[in-house]
């Protein structure tokens, strides 16, 4: 995007509300280079409807017509005081009107995020020195060379193999290991770059704009933002190295479904071969402060608190660097598929190409025959195979399927998302959660609020500058303030909630998909008995100040103001509908998912659709219901059961 100056004022004038400095310290969002961070991000959005209903957002922002319909009168925003115009931006957030507070939640959140990962024009931004936080490290000067050597495609053309697989993340970089483990012909094509050791280390702003997808960022109607991976070796390489298998019961559920494999020996069997492959461990899950926090705080009340099994080898330090894991493991630790499957399908032959984005599948008379490429230069290129695996990802996947003509009514149904929140605790002690293991305990206590498998888990996760803002809320610039200072001495309690009940992805006219997912009353019941357990949590463990990420400022400060059942029922009636509450989607499943009848899925037990049977999905869009843990294991099981099941059929 492109901004006229009339809309660049206007969202300068919007950052700097949200971030408006304290001139000695602090800069403004403007002064700090915020502002044209924003932009770089929204550039790389693909949807041209999403830049131009900014563009139009920005361009009236300023004008006394605005002013009536928001509330802050017929007045020009820019004549208003800062704090006329804080006040005028909270009633945008506390407004009756969910899409209100949708615009809202994504003008702080474009706001804070760019504030907080903008080096500034020294480099070192002074929000870090006020946290106390050291910045970003660099480049490992020990990382050795990348292990792989993907190309690029330069010169429109025509490429031939067995199998083309599109994706290689969890399902594409499993699937491309098997296939080429069976002596067949492979090429990988990812949309993103290529990105190793040496790469890493640089700051949560380049992770953002290299590591991660561009869009969609939120579900429409704006309740929860989506986190997915865009580069070669997908989420693997981003993700928090948490290895939990599949559980018992959510497997006879998916059984039930119609792909009774789950419950049989040969997804035991592909389970036991991922964890093999990624070396799936415990001995490297050293606890951290935060997850200490945790552990401390539930066995107070009395409930369990179990190690968390990661994927990690000893180079891991389990410490300062693996807090960084978000933005890629700089010293190799993480067994990521492009350190696994991927390497091993390299070492068989497999052809791994980057910026590839696949725009459609050829299908003629019921069988797939190609994919259409296309890289961001703009060159076309195709891929012929005798089988396509659609490996892009639980919102990409069923968008492929429905651009290249799948009807199945199931495609881009049953989406599920883990809606993630967290509640917020100071301490008086440092924390400092930007350090420490990725995730190492997690509290199941109530992952089974109905006896049917549904409820929350607790986890911690590394608290970066920019990733924390996506579960904060802002109340006022001095009250955020006060909360950044603080957050060395802040500790954070996530709660992923396994829904029941589903969303879906539907394709835009412009061939891009959206996300259409509303909490249902059902699952924002269990997601609030997180909300509560979190708090009890953090009381326990010691925090004086506890805090949720809804709008409406909901917290108490044990002994001293409030008290935890004042908090619940604060977080109750300040509900949890679009704009409420701070909510993240960090798992996206089951878009295309497996099952016994063309009536109830989208694929079959083989992964096949049930219209293309050479077509072939291999990822968390395969998932019949949500998995109810970090679901990075239980895709690359999935992707190695049906790309075994291919491999038997080519061959």
């Amino acid at each position: 995007m492109k901004p006229t100056s009339k809309q660049r004022a206007a969202l300068e004038m919007i950052c700097d509300t949200f971030l408006p400095g304290d001139g000695p310290t602090l800069p403004s969002a403007s002064e700090l280079g915020a502002v044209d961070t924003v932009l770089e991000l929204l550039a790389r959005n693909p949807r041209e409807a999403d830049t131009k209903q900014l563009a139009t957002l920005l361009g009236i922002w300023d004008s006394p017509v605005t002013g009536l319909l928001t509330g802050w009168g017929p007045r020009r925003y820019s004549k208003l005081s800062q704090e006329g115009r804080e006040r005028a931006m909270l009633r945008l957030g506390d407004s009756r009107i969910g899409a209100v507070r949708a615009v809202f939640q994504a003008l702080k959140q474009a706001s804070l995020l760019a504030y907080n990962v903008t080096p500034g024009p020294t480099g070192f931004n002074p929000l870090w020195k006020e946290m106390s936080y050291p910045g970003p490290p660099g480049v490992l000067a020990a990382a050795p060379r990348p292990a792989l050597s993907p190309q690029r495609i330069t010169e429109p053309g025509t490429l031939t193999c067995d199998v083309v697989i599109v994706g290689s993340g969890a399902g594409g970089g499993t699937a491309a290991g098997v296939l080429a483990e069976a002596g067949l012909d492979v090429v990988v094509l990812e949309r993103g770059g290529y990105y190793d050791d040496r790469d890493f280390g640089t700051g949560e702003l380049d992770g953002l704009e290299q590591l991660y997808a561009p869009g969609p960022l939120a579900s429409a109607e704006g309740q929860i933002s989506l986190v997915a991976g865009t580069c070669l070796g997908g989420g693997t390489v981003v993700n928090w190295s948490t290895s939990l298998a599949t559980p018992d019961g959510v497997r006879e559920e998916w059984a039930g479904l119609g792909a009774t494999q789950f419950g049989e020996a040969e997804f035991t069997e592909s389970l036991d071969a991922v964890v093999r492959r990624i070396g799936v461990n415990e001995q490297r899950s050293t606890i951290s402060v935060r997850d200490s926090t945790l552990e401390k705080g539930a066995r107070a009340l009395g409930w369990q608190v179990d190690p968390l099994p990661r994927n990690v080898t000893d180079a891991c330090d389990a410490g300062v660097e693996c807090g960084r894991c978000g933005s890629g493991c700089r010293v190799g630790a993480k067994q990521s598929v492009t350190k696994t499957w991927l390497a091993d399908a390299a070492a068989k032959g497999a052809r791994l190409i980057v910026d590839a984005d696949v725009r459609r599948i050829e299908v003629r008379g019921g069988k797939a025959e190609s994919v259409s490429v296309r890289t961001a230069d703009g060159v076309e290129f195709e891929v012929r195979a005798r089988a396509v695996v659609v490996s892009a990802g639980a919102i990409q996947t069923p968008a492929l399927l429905r651009r290249s003509g799948l009807k199945n009514d199931n495609i881009g149904r049953y989406l599920r998302l883990h809606p993630a929140s967290a509640v917020f605790g100071l301490f008086d002690e440092e924390i400092r959660p930007w350090e420490g293991g990725m995730q190492t305990r997690i509290c199941r206590q109530d992952a089974d609020l109905d006896g049917n498998g549904y409820g929350v888990i607790y986890e911690t996760g590394p608290l970066q500058p920019g990733s924390a803002t996506g579960f904060m809320s802002w109340r006022g610039s001095a009250n955020h303030r006060d909360v950044l200072v603080n957050f060395a001495r802040t500790n954070a309690v996530g709660i992923i909630t396994r829904d029941r009940d589903s969303g879906s992805v539907v394709l835009g006219k412009d061939g891009e998909p959206t996300v259409n997912y509303r909490l249902s009353d059902y699952d924002a019941a269990h997601l609030h008995t997180g909300v509560e357990g979190a708090a009890r949590i953090l009381e326990a463990a010691g925090a004086r100040r506890i805090f949720s990420g809804h709008q409406a400022g909901v917290s108490y400060e044990p002994g001293v103001r409030g008290s935890h059942a004042e908090f619940t029922a604060a977080a109750r009636a300040a509900g949890y509908g679009p704009g409420n509450c701070a909510l993240g989607a960090l798992h996206i499943m089951g878009s295309a998912r497996m099952g016994g009848s063309p009536d109830l899925s989208a694929t079959d037990p083989d992964g096949a659709t049930w219209e293309v049977p050479n077509i072939v999905v291999a990822d968390a869009s395969c998932f019949p219901t949500a998995s109810g843990v970090n679901p990075m294991v239980s895709i690359e099981a999935i992707a190695h059961m049906n790309a075994k099941r291919l491999a038997a059929r080519l061959n």
